[in-house]
């Protein structure tokens, strides 16, 4: 131990060690998908903080950590934003210097046992502050929140039927601060052991008393992948391939048909051809197809991508413009400052336009579906709104093409996992080249996935449930109780502080001496 503090005694080196500690937790995400060492991947960073010289230092070590989670739950987009992907895990790094300064404050030297207690629940709701910050659709959205990582664990899932993954993330931390007092903190593993106790009963009583969706029905529902189709005539090459696939659907009884993000590359308006073709794959299939256009529209300026929905007399007039665009990817936040990205990476050269409302879509035989357009089904808020408005099937239509041989696809099918049991919903999600997977109203996954090797259609057979969770009904409220965690505790850290300036020792005042009388004659 002397050793290693010693070697972390250089300050550069202990911010190395930093960057490594926060980028453990990477492994429980797809694709290595350990998801059960998500409950141990932050002790090494806290530990590492607790032992900090000062709190500035802490604080350092914990921006140095967040840069590293960002930079490893990121990193696939470096082909994409090279060096920009730099500043930006940087930037969202910056959002754990307050978590290191907490963990530095509550967990440094022999911790009390009022400490341990307090940090099993400030570090958690700490850590959800960074999340509800960098949540915003501007910094990036909720993608890669610490609770996603247990997206394959069915009492996870379970859980987030009750508080959404901001649940998850707060017990994960939880017991990430309990071990690592149990490490670290021999005087102290009473404490922690009953920190551990407690989680794990107050986690059984949620999981038990928590309603589980009554299954009442089932759909099929079809998905169709064309996989990578590039060059100069992609967009016409590709709606062809989509209807080839298409075709073979046909006598198979279904309730909806599902083509990826970007599936149509014309405004459909423009191209009466298309719409006419879309008429006749549904009369042929017998199904509705609901496809997603990319494309400038023709009846409103800029370009829009837009879920679309045709029926077997064309057109039907359903349609949901996309309303959080990704940063850089369809629009760059500040283009006069930060437009300069487009000339190093592969950022928007020019933004897409935003839908103004989520739309519920009626599909034949009293089916309502919700459609999501990319990495909004990252958003927990937006499954929760299209829930309370009465869908039966939430949909996300998605193209991870640009990093087709990387871990963001497999990460983007694992959050429909998350959305599904939150909301108690059945989810399909649907991509241009893969990973495409359905999950039930619990989360299970349904059938099997689609590949990002895969040029195919698959059929899913899903289960319908009803009723309404803990979560949507109650909506944010973990996130809500943190808040006032850290409140209640900066609160009582300030009264505490005042108590021991006003009950420390009074300083020394020499005494004065005054005009009046004399060494003789005192006091006249």
């Amino acid at each position: 131990m002397k050793t290693l503090g010693h070697w972390l005694a250089s300050p550069w080196r202990r911010s190395v060690a930093a960057v490594i500690a926060g980028a453990l937790p990477v492994l429980a995400y797809p694709a290595p998908s350990l998801w059960w060492c998500a409950y141990v991947a932050l002790v090494p960073w806290i530990l590492l903080v607790r032992t900090a010289p000062t709190g500035k230092r802490a604080a350092y070590d914990g921006w140095c950590g967040g840069f590293g989670f960002m930079l490893a739950m990121h990193h696939w987009l470096l082909p994409f934003l090279h060096v920009f992907t730099f500043v930006l895990a940087a930037l969202l790094g910056a959002l754990w210097a307050l978590w290191g300064w907490l963990v530095h404050r509550l967990l440094a030297g022999v911790p009390s046992r009022r400490r341990i207690a307090a940090a099993l629940l400030v570090l958690p709701s700490g850590w959800l502050a960074a999340e509800l910050v960098r949540s915003w659709q501007g910094l990036g959205g909720p993608w890669g929140m610490l609770g996603s990582s247990q997206w394959q664990a069915e009492p996870a899932l379970r859980l987030a039927s009750v508080g959404g993954v901001w649940l998850l993330s707060f017990l994960v931390v939880a017991v990430n601060v309990a071990v690592a007092v149990l490490v670290a903190v021999r005087q102290a593993r009473v404490p922690a052991v009953a920190g551990l106790v407690a989680t794990a009963a107050a986690t059984s009583a949620a999981w038990t008393l928590s309603p589980r969706p009554a299954v009442d029905g089932q759909v099929r529902i079809a998905v169709v992948q064309p996989g990578v189709v590039g060059g100069p005539d992609s967009a016409d090459r590709r709606f062809a391939r989509e209807e080839q696939l298409t075709r073979r659907l046909a006598g198979q009884d279904l309730d909806l048909i599902v083509w990826g993000e970007s599936s149509v590359g014309f405004d459909l308006g423009d191209r009466p051809d298309l719409a006419r073709r879309l008429a006749g794959l549904s009369r042929a299939t017998g199904a509705d197809i609901l496809v997603n256009v990319d494309a400038r529209r023709s009846d409103k300026p800029g370009i829009y991508k837009s879920s679309v929905l045709a029926g077997p007399d064309g057109l039907t007039g359903e349609r949901y413009d996309k309303m959080r665009l990704v940063p850089f990817g369809e629009y760059v936040p500040a283009r006069s400052l930060l437009g300069w990205a487009s000339s190093v990476g592969k950022a928007a050269g020019e933004d897409r336009r935003r839908g103004s409302q989520p739309v519920v879509m009626n599909v034949g035989d009293d089916l309502r579906v919700g459609p999501m357009v990319c990495f909004e089904t990252a958003f927990p808020d937006m499954t929760r709104h299209l829930t309370r408005e009465g869908v039966d099937v939430l949909i996300g239509q998605s193209s991870t093409s640009t990093f087709q041989r990387s871990w963001a696809p497999e990460q983007h099918a694992s959050l429909a996992a998350l959305r599904a049991a939150e909301t108690g919903r059945p989810m399909v999600h649907a991509t241009l080249t893969g990973v495409s997977a359905v999950y039930g109203p619990s989360g299970e996954r349904v059938g099997s996935w689609l590949g990002t090797d895969a040029s195919a259609t698959q059929v899913y057979e899903i289960p319908l449930a009803h009723g309404t969770t803990p979560y949507v009904r109650l909506g944010d409220w973990t996130v809500h109780a943190a808040m006032l965690i850290l409140a209640a505790w900066a609160a009582g850290e300030g009264v505490r502080t005042l108590r021991l300036r006003r009950s420390g020792p009074e300083p020394r005042v020499p005494p004065v001496h005054t005009a009046h009388g004399s060494p003789a004659r005192p006091g006249r």
